[in-house]
């Protein structure tokens, strides 16, 4: 069962990785994931899948941004649900 993972993308961090959940603006979960790139030339994407496939224990080719490519609040297509996910990222 795929699902759609919401994150929130701290790029240029001097301290990369998967971060806890966090309440967003509109009150729904996200995990935070901060990325040492900077968001030109979609280097700070290909952080956050490299860095989400890496944590999640799955291949690059199975996650995909669905939605915010250029906005900082981007949902990633995963192939298993968010509880799942939780699991695996042990948050």
């Amino acid at each position: 069962m795929a699902d759609i993972l919401p994150i929130r993308v701290t790029s240029r961090s001097a301290k990369p990785g998967v971060g806890g959940w966090r309440v967003g603006a509109d009150g729904r979960d996200q995990l935070e994931v901060r990325v040492a790139e900077a968001p030109a030339d979609g280097a700070a994407n290909e952080a956050v899948v490299k860095l989400l496939a890496k944590a999640l224990r799955v291949s690059r080719s199975e996650l995909s941004i669905i939605s915010g490519p250029t906005s900082r609040h981007k949902r990633v297509a995963i192939p298993f649900d968010v509880a799942e996910a939780r699991a695996r990222l042990g948050t």
